[in-house]
């Protein structure tokens, strides 16, 4: 298997159920392109994006991968009048993670995060591992723990 990543270790440190999927970067690191290598639903499979808010606060919204962020809903989930996505280049120092391999679970410093609600209706969903080429599957309820999340419609 492939090397742990961050992830994993909190995983199993916290005790909480999971699994772990590879797949080769080749087959392509957006969401859809990694659900249908992992042969999963994309509507279970879930991308982390980072945003930051008028404030200059910044948040994470973890959708489903096939979904659009409404910024305007995202923006009210988290009391912002407004709110954009974090440049690339901003990812790695505010998260530790790089663009493909962004995990909810992890990052260099706890950030309010939101799950799209969608992800109740499902036993378990996929999410970064932390590094592009690996997910992990767990149940949302502990993922929200975890992450210390709150769900949310999120999506347009």
């Amino acid at each position: 298997m492939a090397d742990k990543t961050n992830v994993m270790r909190i995983l199993e440190r916290e005790g909480v159920a999971h699994s772990v999927h590879t797949y080769s970067p080749e087959t392509g690191i957006d969401g859809v392109s990694v659900a249908r290598a992992l042969g999963q639903d994309p509507q279970a499979v879930f991308k982390t994006l980072v945003t930051q808010g008028k404030s200059r606060a910044l948040y994470v919204f973890v959708i489903p991968v096939a979904q659009t962020l409404s910024l305007k809903r995202a923006a009210a989930a988290c009391g912002e009048k407004a709110i954009d996505m974090l440049p690339q280049k901003l990812l790695l120092p505010n998260t530790g993670y790089v663009h493909g391999g962004c995990s909810p679970v992890g990052m260099k410093k706890p950030l309010p995060t939101f799950i799209d609600e969608t992800a109740e209706l499902f036993d378990t969903v996929c999410v970064s591992a932390g590094k592009i080429g690996a997910q992990v599957e767990l149940a949302p309820d502990d993922l929200l723990r975890l992450t210390g999340a709150t769900y949310a419609a999120l999506t347009e």
